[in-house]
């Protein structure tokens, strides 16, 4: 699938952005606009499912991959993943083949069993309520609950099913195919300690931004960028 994708600045770098579920390319709001004072032509997509791209039969973390392939640029100079755009990306990087790759709080660990990753669970925060949202996210600016609000509105929660074949499963890269960068929230939901000094063993920079939440850049933007020093 062919995903709608929205650019910042017109620089001789190209950077790509990939959203995590239930968002869309406004995640990046403020992430974009910054990258493109840095000389970037930033590209950031929105998922099958989600925001202004088509809705599917199938929303397997394969198809995630196989869009991202055929609607971005390879060679990239850069590329940021966040949660399950960071498995995306992953499954993605062999044939986009950018130069330095970005992998925000990725989901390569969704935990099985009846305390684990369900999709019904994730599906119901489509109709979670601006009292909700500020809730899990108490350190989001109000535009970043506005936006939320907006992106689940057009969201299809159909997707949240289709992660669960991989519950359960190793979906750790054996090793970076690009230098490669981990950004982990503090602590991190979905990749934990040991998962992160496995990943430094297999020859990943791993950075944790102290105190942010899931979703980074949204959570401590300033810190987000601080810790891609030496990245951008």
């Amino acid at each position: 699938m062919r995903l709608h994708t929205t650019t910042w600045g017109e620089g001789d770098r190209v950077a790509l952005l990939v959203h995590g579920i239930m968002a869309d390319h406004r995640t990046w709001r403020r992430v974009g606009p910054v990258l493109a004072g840095r000389g970037y032509r930033v590209l950031a997509v929105d998922l099958r499912g989600h925001g202004a791209s088509g809705r599917a039969e199938t929303y397997t973390a394969q198809d995630f991959a196989d869009d991202l392939v055929a609607t971005l640029p390879a060679g990239a100079d850069l590329a940021i993943g966040h949660s399950l755009g960071g498995l995306a990306l992953s499954l993605a990087v062999e044939r986009l083949v950018p130069r330095r790759a970005v992998y925000s709080d990725p989901a390569w660990h969704l935990p099985a069993g009846d305390d684990g990753y369900r999709g019904e669970l994730l599906a119901g925060a489509k109709a979670a309520t601006r009292e909700q949202v500020r809730a899990m996210n108490p350190r989001w600016e109000a535009a970043d609950v506005d936006i939320e609000l907006e992106t689940l509105k057009v969201w299809d929660e159909a997707t949240a099913y289709g992660l669960e074949p991989v519950a359960g499963t190793d979906l750790l890269p054996p090793a970076p195919v690009v230098p490669s960068l981990v950004t982990l929230a503090d602590p991190s939901p979905l990749v934990p300690p040991e998962l992160a000094a496995l990943l430094r063993k297999r020859g990943f920079e791993v950075r944790t931004v102290g105190g942010a939440g899931h979703t980074i850049h949204r959570d401590d933007f300033d810190a987000f960028m601080a810790a891609l020093e030496g990245w951008v």
